[in-house]
């Protein structure tokens, strides 16, 4: 199970002569950060509201939004007479002092905050119930949407994880090859250097074992395989804050495939690292985009 960090969800509930309507999305975030947007007479609900969001929604930007409207049009909404008057003389007076343009003025002062205002100054205990009944729906919708999205997620990141290990598993031949090739290289080079009679056998054989093992890559991949195998078992226990861990996991899993990157001496091996290292960028894409 694993959960996707964006997601999305509605609800819509009719109240009296009201539609309440409650939209949930959320975005990339390392925590939980929650961004409301609500009608003037909910703010006293607002700390509720961000309880509710904090207990029910892992990791993420959450964006919320509550749309109350009336079917009777805007008669519970009003002008502030008084606030838009002071306004338009501020901002006139200031226009004439910078010699600025006054155009669109109109519509700058409506936007300012408390100029249109609603009438309405306390929510009704029915009202407020079923604004919690549409945001505890939408937020099971907006878990499911991320469900489904992690899903997805999870498959394709299986199934990357399974071509790294065949990449992997292509190396054994090429190992082989990459020895032949060092041991016929050296003695070349040695046999143009110093002659062939000159070359102590035994020091030659001890100086190839010491120069192998120092390129060798064995306990390399037998980690990476270790790292890959663990991956696959977090994804598959049913928990779902699975990011963060996930995410450790591939750091370890591109530590191994760099090592052998830096080991290979092959261009073949090389060709096999450059392709794990791409299926492991798109993995790490995936797991950022997780819970």
């Amino acid at each position: 199970m694993l959960l996707s960090m964006t997601g999305y969800g509605r609800e819509t509930l009719p109240y009296k002569d009201k539609t309440i309507t409650v939209e949930i999305r959320s975005l990339n975030s390392k925590f939980t950060d929650a961004r409301l947007k609500i009608p003037q007479n909910y703010k006293e609900k607002e700390t509720e509201l961000r309880r509710i969001i904090a207990e029910r929604v892992e990791r993420g930007k959450i964006e919320m939004a509550i749309e109350v409207k009336s079917h009777q049009g805007d008669d519970d909404y009003g002008l502030n007479h008084a606030l838009f008057k002071k306004y338009y003389r501020e901002l006139n007076k200031l226009a004439d002092e910078l010699s600025m343009p006054k155009t669109d003025m109109l519509q700058a002062i409506l936007r300012l905050p408390n100029v249109v205002a609603t009438d309405a100054e306390e929510i009704e205990e029915e009202e407020w119930h079923t604004v919690l009944q549409a945001l505890h729906s939408a937020i099971d919708r907006f878990e499911k949407h991320r469900l489904a999205e992690g899903k997805a997620m999870e498959e394709d990141m299986r199934a990357r994880v399974q071509l790294i290990r065949d990449h992997q598993s292509h190396l054994d031949p090429h190992e082989e090859e990459r020895v032949t090739r060092l041991r016929q290289r050296l003695s070349q080079k040695l046999e143009e250097y110093l002659g062939k009679e000159k070359i102590d056998e035994n020091r030659f054989e001890q100086e190839i074992l010491f120069y192998l093992e120092k390129i060798d890559i064995t306990e390399e991949k037998v980690r990476l395989e270790q790292h890959c195998l663990y991956f696959i078992e977090e994804l598959d226990k049913d928990y779902k804050q699975k990011g963060r861990k996930l995410s450790f996991i591939t750091q370890e899993m591109g530590r191994e495939i760099n090592t052998l990157g830096a080991k290979a001496y092959s261009s073949e091996i090389q060709r096999f690292v450059v392709s794990m290292k791409d299926e492991l960028e798109k993995i790490k894409e995936q797991v950022a985009n997780s819970v």
